[in-house]
């Protein structure tokens, strides 16, 4: 789930794989859509009803307190990564569950 801070987090992460070339910050969040019909599912509502209780509230309390929503698909991971000056991302894998993202300088 989005941790407090996420944009923080990518914006530390970037300078710190530096110019290097094969350097790769790895995102496992949950397999979320990017439309809330996509994501009313079981897997869904339970993502939903963890992330409102938990990791929007905590991420209210924190400097940015960007609050993505109850979920974040792809796009919206996509967008807070690049604006952190990633220049590549992709989703290199998934589950029923998760969604595995890379994230490259």
């Amino acid at each position: 789930m989005w941790w407090p801070g996420y944009s923080g987090q990518a914006t530390t992460h970037r300078p710190n794989l530096g110019p290097c070339h094969g350097c790769t910050w790895m995102i496992v969040e949950p397999n979320a859509g990017d439309r809330l019909a996509d994501n009313l599912n079981p897997f869904g509502r339970i993502f939903y009803s963890a992330s409102t209780m938990i990791c929007v509230p905590a991420s209210k309390r924190q400097e940015v307190g960007l609050a993505l929503g109850a979920q974040a698909g792809e796009a919206r991971i996509r967008d807070v990564v690049e604006r952190a000056g990633f220049t590549r991302f992709r989703r290199a894998t998934e589950t029923p569950f998760n969604a595995v993202y890379e994230a490259r300088p």
